[in-house]
């Protein structure tokens, strides 16, 4: 009896959470609805997607740059003196009387406009390695988007299974407490009858035992409020909302597994790791470009005119003579620009080139490290599928040696200890079978996201088939 009590708390001290209680708001969920939710609302995607918005807007801005490089309108506004014209000359020889004079006593509004262009025509690849620069800016931040995303879903999933183990542990942990009560009836019970092999000692430590039971109780229905908060945390529901999977069952992921060498292959094409070093070094290919584009000079076409105005004022069309008050001008024409400080700019490109050397040795760090993470997940999944493998056999042996002393002890040929066993054995099993579908599945997710499918798997309804 003592055993079957001790096997009802030993299955108490592996239970990691416990069932939700029944609320109001509960919310049904299957593993597709938990990760398309995740996906759609973590903040953690909002950050990198804001990211990625501006390496979008960094790029627009490069491309409007190509066209109208500068173009600026320049505008003044304020008030100026009149003329006095004594002599009454006519308006075009003003300049040519000196008796014409500022009129101090009259003002009038005066108003100026500027306008300049300067459009670039060949640059030696500047405008155009900016550009470059800029797009493949873009592709490194969508691949960090990705890879938020793989982390996100496996984070998800992990939280899915967890509660479904919760679920499956819980109603083992549910046996285990009426095996308690059981054992703690019949000791008071064969305590009357006066049994010769049980004492108060018996007594007493069932009684320790129930009072360790509902400590455990406390600890396992607080974990599994924690438990189910970090499910709707991560989903972004009310607070009121409780998350409830459609199906108690926790059964391994229909994976079949291919080869190693194929899910390297897999893993080269699909990691976001590798499309953002990848990206990256485009980039600093087109940064390098840029910098040496400034040894030599670059052509550009420039047009400015602008004119003011202020009434009581008169223009002098004599080219060597204006006013400023009462004028126009236009000036269009093609020019080069050189950096003359030519030591400058070859530490600009040796600092561009060492750039670009950096994350070409990231990359290649990137690559050797998803490689190993294929291979260990693709190890693990397998290690996981040959325990879980082995926890079934080993669990339908204790079913059939269960069902052996009952039947035995119903025709009072069996042995009360050996029933008390075959349930201890029993109880465990279950709770390790349970245990190795959760480990598998977590492998087989954890492949997939070591590869960089996950999401995608997510996006096309395939993750459970």
């Amino acid at each position: 009896m003592h055993r079957l009590v001790l096997a009802g708390l030993l299955l108490l001290l592996t239970t990691r959470m416990a069932t939700a209680q029944a609320q109001a708001d509960t919310v049904q969920v299957t593993l597709q609805a938990v990760l398309e939710r995740a996906l759609d609302v973590s903040p953690d995607l909002g950050e990198v997607r804001a990211d990625r918005d501006f390496a979008d807007a960094r790029s627009r801005l490069a491309r409007s740059s190509r066209y109208f490089t500068e173009i600026e309108l320049t505008t003044a506004h304020a008030i100026a003196p009149g003329l006095t014209n004594p002599n009454e000359v006519p308006t075009e020889e003003l300049y040519l009387d000196p008796d014409v004079r500022n009129d101090l006593g009259t003002w009038n509004p005066f108003t100026q406009a500027e306008v300049e262009l300067v459009q670039p025509i060949y640059t030696w690849g500047e405008l155009g390695g900016s550009i470059q620069a800029a797009q493949h800016g873009v592709e490194v931040e969508e691949a960090a988007v990705e890879r938020k995303e793989l982390e996100v879903a496996l984070r998800a999933a992990e939280l899915y299974y967890n509660v479904l183990l919760t679920n499956e542990l819980a109603r083992l942990a549910e046996r285990a407490g009426d095996i308690v009560e059981q054992a703690k009836g019949e000791i008071i019970r064969l305590l009357e009858e006066g049994a010769e092999d049980v004492d108060e000692a018996d007594r007493y430590q069932v009684e320790i035992t129930e009072w360790e039971f509902r400590r455990r109780v406390v600890e396992v229905t607080e974990n599994q409020m924690t438990a189910r908060v970090a499910l709707r945390r991560q989903m972004i529901l009310p607070d009121r909302s409780v998350v409830v999977p459609e199906s108690d069952a926790l059964t391994p992921l229909p994976l079949v597994p291919e080869t190693l060498d194929r899910y390297f292959d897999i893993a080269m094409e699909n990691r976001p790791e590798l499309a953002q070093a990848r990206a990256g070094l485009a980039a600093r290919d087109a940064l390098v470009k840029v910098a040496r584009s400034h040894f030599y000079p670059k052509l550009f076409f420039g047009f400015s005119t602008g004119f003011s105005y202020t009434p009581g004022r008169e223009r002098q069309r004599n080219p060597f003579i204006s006013d400023g008050f009462r004028k126009s001008t236009a000036r269009t024409g093609f020019g080069f620009r050189q950096k003359l400080n030519f030591a400058q700019t070859r530490a600009r490109v040796d600092q561009a080139v060492a750039e670009r050397e950096q994350v070409r040795h990231q990359m290649e760090g990137a690559e050797q490290l998803i490689l190993f993470e294929v291979e260990k997940a693709f190890r693990d999944l397998t290690v996981a599928q040959a325990a879980l493998a082995a926890q079934d056999s080993s669990l339908a042996i204790s079913k059939k040696w269960l069902r052996v002393e009952y039947i035995n002890f119903d025709l009072d040929l069996g042995d009360t200890e050996n029933l008390i066993k075959a349930v201890q054995a029993n109880l465990e099993l279950e709770a390790r079978y349970f245990e190795a579908v959760h480990r598998y599945n977590m492998a087989a997710l954890r492949l997939m996201n070591a590869v960089g499918i996950l999401v995608r798997r997510v996006e096309s309804g395939t993750l459970v088939e």
